[in-house]
């Protein structure tokens, strides 16, 4: 594909969910637009993240409509009607229901490999210029534009825009180029992700079942089938990944007990490491850095990708009135307004996991009596039920409305 080294107005570096979500959020708007992608097609394709089952707020589910995704993923997505938390060996419990709130569903689970491939195909329909696979080695910001040094095969290329927006994951090239620390919090866990097929229906029931070790979350997907995200301290995870399959089902089974019947592995055991990350700084010159490039969370919640979606339709909804009032979209006042506006979400989701881990990771009794009496109360209070289910389904924040959306073939 032949790039030209002309002016654009936005480049993203990142081409995984959260930069083609951007591209998509941002297309038909007049803006020129790049994407800079370090791996090919068929790397992404086959990445182990790609095995992941992503929990997919309602919130979620109203952006990805209004981006045109969801209309083409909905019938790989698996409904959650209910949801069922419980500290284990203890008698606390909440039990969250979709029919109470009046919803169709309290959200949904995806594969992230069903999502992202279709996200791709979108934006290859689009006239979004891909520049996959090429690496950002370098970047300067001057008054009027931010310049970018890529290197594709043997290739250097020089492209320049307005606002360069890091949208590359946890390793982000881009936040290391802006030297942007970060502080990170290690929790000593390590999620063991895989799939088990169920002798019972899971009645589109997601199970959160807290335990000395760590988090224990079952996702319905499929038919009798349900995404496993198993939070254990790292010496517990290396033996369950160095043993055997059966000793590994047999300490799942132990662990989460015969409410789904007998269990059985349809998928490979995978290890992630998990800790707090949170970078000290979202902007710099004309660069902004979102999603994992600025935060990574506990998979306790499910909240990362719905966290790191609400500062794709931020920033595209302001990016969208700026350009549209004919303003400067990469100026320092334009991104400080960004970043102050996503602040509170950041703050609150994060301490909301954080504590989740601490209070949920800890036998001390006395600390266990207090959490399952809260769990209990909890419980029979409609109100509070009320507020718990709109952080799960991802409406207790402001949602920005982007409008109506162009088609993809603009």
């Amino acid at each position: 594909m032949q790039i030209e080294e002309m002016p654009y107005d936005v480049i993203i570096v990142g081409g995984g969910l959260a930069g083609n979500c951007l591209a998509l959020a941002l297309n038909g708007s007049g803006l020129q637009v790049a994407i800079i992608e370090a791996n090919t097609r068929e790397q992404l394709q086959n990445s182990a993240m790609g095995d992941r089952a992503l929990a997919l707020a309602a919130g979620t589910i109203a952006t990805l409509e209004t981006l045109g995704i969801w209309q083409g993923i909905q019938m790989k997505a698996t409904a959650i009607t209910d949801i069922h938390v419980s500290d284990r060996g203890h008698f606390g419990k909440v039990r969250l229901s979709a029919r109470k709130q009046n919803v169709v569903a309290l959200g949904y689970v995806i594969t992230a490999r069903d999502i992202e491939s279709h996200v791709s195909e979108l934006v290859d329909k689009t006239k979004i210029t891909q520049v996959c696979p090429a690496r950002l080695v370098g970047l300067m910001s001057d008054d009027n534009t931010v310049n970018v040094s890529i290197k594709r095969k043997d290739d250097s290329l020089c492209l320049s825009a307005k606002l360069l927006v890091g949208a590359d994951g946890g390793n982000s090239s881009v936040r290391k180029l802006l030297d942007i620390a970060q502080q990170v919090t290690e929790y000593g866990q390590t999620a063991l992700v895989t799939t088990v097929k169920t002798t019972l229906p899971h009645r589109n029931i997601a199970y959160e079942r807290f335990t000395e070790s760590g988090p224990l979350a079952f996702l319905p997907i499929g038919k009798n089938q349900c995404s496993v995200v198993w939070t254990r301290s790292n010496e517990d995870a290396d033996s369950l990944m160095s043993g055997s399959e059966e000793d590994f089902l047999g300490a799942l089974q132990q662990c989460f007990g015969y409410r789904l019947g007998q269990l059985s592995l349809t998928a490979p055991r995978r290890a992630f490491p998990v800790s707090l990350v949170r970078a000290d700084r979202m902007q710099s010159g004309r660069a902004v850095i979102i999603g994992n490039a600025v935060h990574q969370l506990h998979p306790v919640a499910g909240q990362g990708f719905n966290l790191g979606l609400r500062d794709v339709v931020q920033l595209a909804d302001m990016i969208l009135k700026q350009h549209g009032q004919g303003e400067d979209i990469g100026s320092a006042t334009f991104l400080n307004e960004y970043v102050v506006t996503r602040e509170q979400d950041h703050r609150q989701t994060i301490a909301f996991t954080d504590t989740l881990v601490k209070l949920f990771s800890n036998d001390w009794l006395a600390l266990a009596a207090a959490r399952n009496i809260g769990l209990a109360v909890l419980d029979h209070v409609p109100a509070a039920k009320a507020l718990l289910s709109r952080h799960a389904m991802g409406l207790a924040q402001r949602l920005p409305r982007l409008g109506s959306r162009p088609e993809y073939d603009n």
